[in-house]
């Protein structure tokens, strides 16, 4: 079997799918990626136990097909070192050795037979679909994936959920202590279902769909997703269970509203919980139109204060939050001016976009943390 290809081509598809291989496998040949070869076309395949991508490149001078398994770390250290152009790959099926060819030399490396590596479930017949842009499937992963848990007592609260109705889709992301609930209204669809998309294959997407246009497909069964891409097709294991009732944590009657500029307000919480005590406590104390933010550490003596201008006409209150969720909270927010919303300081706090981008309804909550004063 022979056929060549861009080296560069080759080494950037590598590096995309090379991002689902896990550091250590139960099986050996999960180390790997699968070549298949036919039609002028290379399939290249990375897999772990759970999720794996396949992306597809065009070869030329291609002479017999079949699939082959080549270590991936030997193959990109190899090409991460040669200069673009075109490289010859030749395998003898018999003996699985391979030879890679270039301007002024060769790699050898022995390959395993591509009919010992893993391959997918299929879906069952009673798998549903859903068709979204690229761009909103990026703004809806992007926007949660932060606020997702990282608790194996609580697998369900460790991806991004999914709440499919024929009114519009709901991404929704939460580790108990804050929630982001994202609405796309554009994606109508004929469907109501739901599922649970691990963190691994978010993260995936997220990196990927920047480079993707026009339409992703996403069909899935009650165990396992295939997300299908113009360039790409990532395959995952869904977390089984039911997603906790996400709405009903939402307060509707926060009646104290808080507006400011939001980089201002990011800012001047960086400056400020650099002073923070070990739990990182970050107390808002709010008059009318300022937000008095201070932090302080008793054990090394230490603290900070810093007043921003804001509108605001409620009552005086004090509220605290982890500084590190709100800045995250925010970081991940584009509105040039941001709400935050709230009762009293036991109750969720909602942060608001004052605009939201279009066709989307953002809201973000945090719980607050008990003052000592």
């Amino acid at each position: 079997m022979k056929f060549v290809v861009s080296c560069n081509l080759l080494l950037s598809h590598l590096q995309t799918v090379g991002r689902v291989i896990a550091s250590k496998n139960a099986q050996p040949i999960l180390d790997c990626f699968l070549f298949d070869v036919g039609d002028n076309q290379l399939k290249i395949t990375a897999a772990d136990s759970e999720t794996r991508m396949v992306t597809a490149i065009e070869i030329s001078e291609v002479t017999g097909a079949g699939a082959f398994a080549i270590p991936s770390k030997n193959l990109l250290e190899a090409l991460k070192e040669l200069p673009e152009q075109p490289i010859r790959f030749e395998i003898d099926e018999s003996t699985l050795a391979l030879f890679i060819y270039y301007e002024n030399g060769k790699y050898n490396f022995v390959a395993q037979k591509g009919d010992e590596y893993p391959q997918s479930k299929p879906l069952t017949d009673d798998a549903a679909k859903l068709t979204i842009d690229a761009d909103a499937l990026l703004s809806g992963i992007t926007h949660t994936i932060f606020a997702t848990g990282d608790e194996d007592l609580r697998p369900i609260m460790n991806g991004v959920f999914f709440d499919i109705t024929p009114e519009n889709l709901t991404f929704v992301g939460s580790d108990g202590h804050k929630l982001v609930r994202l609405k796309n209204l554009s994606v109508v669809d004929n469907v109501e279902a739901s599922f649970i998309l691990p963190k691994k294959p978010a993260n995936l997407l997220k990196t990927i769909l920047p480079r993707e246009t026009g339409q992703v497909t996403i069909a899935f069964d009650a165990n396992n997703a295939y997300i299908t891409m113009e360039k790409f097709t990532v395959v995952c294991r869904l977390i089984e269970g039911k997603y906790p009732q996400y709405n009903a944590v939402i307060p509707t009657d926060n009646p104290y509203n808080l507006t400011a500029d939001r980089l201002n307000f990011l800012n001047a919480l960086k400056r400020v919980s650099t002073f923070s005590s070990g739990t990182n406590l970050i107390k808002l104390s709010l008059s009318p139109n300022s937000i008095f933010i201070s932090a302080q550490d008793v054990d090394f003596s230490t603290s900070a204060e810093e007043t921003i201008t804001c509108m605001y006409d409620g009552a005086q209150m004090s509220i605290g939050f982890k500084g590190a969720f709100l800045i995250e909270t925010l970081n991940n927010m584009l509105s040039e001016e941001v709400t935050l919303a709230i009762a009293d300081p036991s109750r969720a706090g909602l942060l608001l976009p004052v605009e939201n981008e279009e066709n989307e309804d953002l809201l973000m909550l945090l719980m607050p943390m008990m003052l000592n004063d």
